[in-house]
């Protein structure tokens, strides 16, 4: 393939960076796609929603997705801190809002697998197994400087390159960064009863201990609780670990068993203080990082994509080219809200179960109840915790075409 300078230089190939050079390599830009496909840490898993679904079904991998996925029917959430206010077990069920289901669980490293085999088959995608050790963004335009020696000036340089991006400290563009008292255990396990498509969600004095479903009798795990805690079980057998696990499941799954290696994550946020600007866009955890609660990181990371890709379509649609600075300035107002209305929500959901305020329990005790009893108030959330309302790209709907434009 030609060494010409691309339109867009995509940096970072895990599964945000991967679909970013997919998305817009099929819309017909001249994509280069910088670095390694990446695997997450240990025991990682991704649940997707309906609209990244539909964004994978409208980029051609759906099919060899689904077949390493297991679909997530109903979510129930139990109230484990033993609060005066705890409120009974709530479950919602995709049936409810007349679905097939939420969406699915995906081990990370199989996501990966599947959107690299479909990038190296894509026609316009140019893949470099390369490192970014240099970069400048200023009126000429952007230039990279890859460890190879090669110099890029492409039109668009796209950071997907993770939390400690360097296309955004480069572009000199600031985040707010927070950490929290906790450490998230990661990882996937074996047990004797089936989950029937069920994900489970213990909400614990120390955060949520999460087992979402995975094809046959096996679950992911995400343990989110004291640094110590976590690191001490980390460090026990696997007999022992997959017992303290079954415990704090109360045996709902039945006896349990340790599949391949764990993860132990420590908790923290980030949102970058701009999304785009100066021939430059930010999607994933380049642009937001959120603990590994509710399932909304790479959901969110997906939603960047599909909206960038409407804005630099529309873009060329009135004849600007991918870098325009309106099409840019659209991008970063329409992520604005949904990445703070995320963030706030699963900040103060974290916060109230590390609280030991009674009004912190009577709230969220309240909240859940609410959402048991009032239907269309439990539709609402449901609705929303999948997707936004409203503002949703092109591509994450429903009703989109199998291949874009």
């Amino acid at each position: 393939m030609s060494h010409a300078d691309p339109d867009i230089a995509v940096v970072g190939a895990g599964a945000a960076g991967l679909a970013a050079a997919l998305c817009l390599a099929r819309e017909g830009f001249h994509t280069l796609l910088i670095g390694d496909p990446a695997i997450a840490a240990p025991g990682r898993t991704v649940a997707l929603f309906g609209g990244s679904v539909a964004f994978l079904r409208a980029l051609g991998v759906w099919e060899a997705v689904s077949a390493r996925a297991a679909p997530m029917d109903a979510m129930r959430i139990v109230d484990d801190t033993g609060s005066l206010f705890a409120p009974p077990p709530l479950t919602f069920r995709c049936a409810e809002l007349g679905l097939d289901s939420f969406g699915c669980n995906i081990p990370n490293d199989d996501l990966v697998g599947v959107l690299a085999a479909q990038a190296r088959e894509t026609p316009g995608l140019e893949l470099a197994p390369d490192t970014v050790t240099g970069a400048s963004f200023n009126l000429a335009g952007p230039q990279l400087v890859l460890a190879s020696g090669r110099i890029l000036r492409p039109r668009l340089v796209v950071g997907a390159d993770g939390g400690r991006s360097l296309v955004r400290a480069r572009a000199g563009v600031g985040a707010k960064t927070w950490d929290y008292p906790q450490t998230a255990l990661t990882g996937v396990f074996g047990h004797t009863q089936a989950h029937h498509s069920a994900s489970t969600e213990f909400h614990t004095r120390h955060g949520p201990f999460t087992l979402v479903p995975l094809p046959g009798k096996r679950s992911s795990l995400v343990w989110v609780t004291e640094p110590g805690k976590a690191r001490r079980l980390a460090a026990l057998a696997p007999e022992a670990l997959a017992l303290e696990v079954e415990r704090q499941a109360r045996s709902m799954l039945g006896a349990m068993r340790v599949e391949g290696p764990c993860g132990v994550i420590p908790m923290r946020g980030l949102t970058a203080e701009r999304f785009a600007g100066h021939g430059m866009a930010l999607v994933g955890e380049a642009a937001h990082m959120f603990p590994p609660i509710g399932a909304q990181g790479l959901n969110l990371g997906l939603r960047d994509v599909a909206a960038l890709r409407d804005a630099l379509v529309a873009a060329r649609s009135r004849g600007a080219p991918c870098n325009d600075p309106d099409a840019l300035a659209a991008y970063d107002r329409g992520r604005r809200l949904d990445v703070a209305t995320r963030t706030h929500a699963i900040d103060a959901l974290n916060r109230s179960l590390l609280s030991r305020l009674p009004g912190a329990d009577l709230l969220r005790g309240a909240g859940m109840l609410a959402l048991e009893h009032i239907r269309p108030l439990r539709r609402l959330a449901m609705r929303e915790g999948l997707a936004p309302l409203l503002g949703l790209p092109a591509m994450m709907k429903a009703d989109s075409a199998t291949s874009p434009s």
